[in-house]
């Protein structure tokens, strides 16, 4: 194998790492045609440096037919000529590097594109032969064959089966899709789609790309036989044990293999996973993170807890111990490209914004990893009323509108200007609609700004590098009232939030903890810590804050 160019070292970066989360389409535009693109991600690149994070983690921008944002893959060794090439993502890393920022690139391995060149071939072929052995093909039931395999429903809304027609133009089986119809499902007990994903794997890391964020990691597996749900599990939300085609054992023999694929590359350790797995139970969670299998795996209970400290504190709790004693670090999230941005989740407007600033310092405070979403620095809101001729989330058409879908959260970023496209790129438009508010949120009228959420991110992430207490290791809980977190880290630092409604007292700290390293919003006159607000405490004065 290779030796990677990189020359950050082999530290184990990633138990501690902020991820900067770009959703390609929405983050820059370097080509003036409205859709993000690697040229503009690389001349922002100083931005993130600026910003303070350690990482960035890029969604697919592999070919795709777009039927859902680039996550139905038709070739996994390229890059969609929309968003460049694959010099133009040598030169994003080799840059990013050089700023001793790491990337980590999406991997789609449950399903690929109905355009795959495997799908297609699968099609022209007949049941039972090797091509249509890749995905999950069945016969129908009934004399006709004329009812789906099963009853299993698609996340998107609809059934998960869609029927093909045959080279007679008869029609024939069926291929199962948990997602839209044009992502069909891989089988992974067959071998060559195991030997070709490994493949993959070595393609990017001989690029030098430094880990991948594994999409749908506890979906690759399904139970053999394919037995109907029958009412037995929830149609949505984390899978539960004992579900048929989430969270499989089986699952983890892939994973070890790709961690034997990732562990050959020098130096040791320095390639990574991060699992996209929604479980319910923290315990099955942490078995993806054993020491063979994966390195991390994304906190979906501390994203969903309400505002509520009894809720946080749970998610927290629920989530540390039983990755501790896998010998993975948590990894904290509190929005991404598929969920509402919190700045709207906890309440939106003025309340919205308050507990979205208390609540960046609470996750960047607590033991682990992080992961940013774009434009959560700057307090970027939900856009909410996207015209919905201009939708493209496959939920939305689906559901036939009952449900929103997540466009609202992928709406392009604003740079700068007073009007749209806000510096997004040199052209006159984005693929979505910038809201016209977005003018006082831009990057450019926040820089330089201390009440700016996104001086409290880049303040915030300067002292989480500074301060030896954050990043990767343990908390001790103080007591507080019950609307307030309060938790120590050694050496000398303690966080306190209060979730509450009304003022608080800051909780007894421990000793000589008592100075003050940033505030989500000032004190009150009388040195109460204020509804919705959080603040850093350490042992001594911190100059230039």
């Amino acid at each position: 194998m290779p030796e990677p160019t990189s020359a950050i070292g082999p530290r184990a970066w990633w138990r501690d790492a902020v991820i900067y989360e770009i959703y390609v389409r929405s983050f820059a535009d370097g080509d003036g045609d409205g859709l993000g693109d690697l040229q503009g991600i690389r001349a922002r690149l100083p931005y993130l440096h600026d910003l303070g994070v350690d990482a960035l983690w890029l969604t697919p921008f592999y070919p795709s037919p777009q039927a859902d944002g680039g996550y139905d893959v038709a070739v996994y060794r390229e890059v969609d000529p929309r968003f460049g090439t694959l010099a133009d993502l040598d030169a994003l890393v080799a840059d990013a590097h050089a700023l001793d920022l790491r990337v980590i690139i999406d991997i789609v391995p449950n399903h690929t594109s109905s355009e795959h060149a495997w799908f297609r071939a699968a099609l022209a072929s007949t049941p039972g032969s090797r091509e249509r052995a890749r995905y999950v093909f069945r016969d129908g039931r009934g004399e006709d064959g004329a009812t789906a395999p099963n009853d299993w429903r698609s996340v998107f809304g609809g059934p998960a089966w869609t029927r093909v027609v045959e080279g007679d133009g008869a029609p024939g089986q069926w291929y199962l899709h948990l997602f839209a119809p044009e992502q069909p499902d891989l089988d992974w007990t067959n071998g060559e789609v195991r030997v070709e994903f490994e493949s993959v794997l070595r393609f990017w890391l001989d690029r030098d790309i430094d880990g991948f964020r594994i999409d749908v990691a506890h979906g690759l597996m399904k139970e053999l036989d394919l037995p109907d749900l029958a009412g037995r599990f929830p149609s949505g939300g984390p899978a539960p044990a004992g579900h048929p085609h989430w969270d499989r054992d089986e699952v983890h023999d892939i994973f070890r293999g790709w961690r034997r694929v990732a562990d050959a590359y020098a130096p040791a350790g320095s390639r990574v996973f991060v699992a996209e797995a929604w479980i319910d139970e923290p315990a099955r969670l942490a078995r993806y993170v054993r020491p063979d299998e994966l390195h991390t795996a994304f906190n979906f209970d501390f994203l969903l807890a309400r505002w509520d400290a009894a809720e946080l504190r749970g998610a927290i709790d629920g989530s540390i111990a039983p990755l501790h004693a896998a010998g993975a670090p948590a990894t904290w999230v509190l929005s991404n490209h598929d969920t509402v941005r919190h700045v709207t989740r906890y309440g939106d407007g003025p309340v919205g914004e308050a507990r979205a600033r208390a609540a960046a310092l609470l996750m960047l405070a607590l033991p682990g990893g992080a992961y940013l979403y774009q434009g959560e620095e700057l307090g970027l809101p939900e856009v909410l009323d996207l015209p919905d001729e201009l939708r493209q989330d496959p939920t939305f058409a689906r559901t036939g509108g009952a449900e929103r879908g997540r466009d609202g959260c992928r709406v392009p970023l604003p740079w700068s200007g007073t009007a749209a496209p806000f510096g997004f790129g040199p052209g006159a438009g984005t693929w979505l609609p910038q809201p016209a508010s977005w003018a006082a949120l831009t990057v450019a009228n926040e820089v330089g700004d201390p009440a700016s959420m996104l001086e409290l991110y880049r303040t915030a992430l300067r002292l989480r590098r500074d301060l030896d207490a954050l990043g990767d290791g343990d908390l001790t809980w103080l007591d507080a009232p019950a609307d307030v977190l309060a938790f120590a880290r050694a050496p000398g630092f303690a966080c306190v939030v209060n979730t509450g409604v009304d003022e608080t007292d800051v909780p007894p700290l421990p000793a000589g903890v008592s100075e003050i390293a940033l505030l989500s919003a000032p004190l009150t006159p009388g040195g109460r810590l204020p509804a919705n607000a959080a603040a850093w405490f350490t042992n001594r004065p911190l100059p230039n804050r």
